[in-house]
């Protein structure tokens, strides 16, 4: 009589478990699916980015754009050490501050293109 009674109490207790251990393995499975597609994701990332840096490199490879703009951005630098013409170097930057604002980014875009936008970025603190 208690076998009877007990009997479907243990088969519903059972099935209970058995659907909780389904569910978290389910649980467990779509966490491992996720993290192993953020890893693909991240592999594809660094790839592209290091691919992107060598074709950048080859593509600038005999070309004077950089050191031209190398040249370009030192000049205020050492016109600001030569006496009397600190305040040239102050002008030409107010007279930049009035320039459109779409002319300064364009400048910004140049130099970052040129430099690579990692490095632009890396150049002005930011991740």
């Amino acid at each position: 009589m208690l076998g009877a009674l007990l009997g479907p109490i243990v088969g519903i207790a059972g099935n209970f478990l058995e659907g909780y251990m389904e569910k978290s393995k389910a649980k467990v499975a779509a966490e491992v699916a996720m993290k192993r597609a953020e890893a693909v994701v991240f592999e594809k990332k660094a790839t592209g980015e290091i691919a992107w840096d060598v074709e950048m490199a080859k593509a600038s490879d005999g070309s004077w754009k950089d050191e031209w703009l190398t040249i370009l951005f030192s000049i205020p630098l050492i016109l600001a050490f030569i006496p009397g013409l600190e305040d040239v170097v102050q002008v030409g930057f107010q007279q930049l501050n009035l320039m459109p604002e779409w002319y300064r980014y364009s400048l910004g875009v140049i130099v970052a293109a040129s430099f690579g936008v990692r490095g632009a970025t890396k150049l002005f603190g930011k991740k």
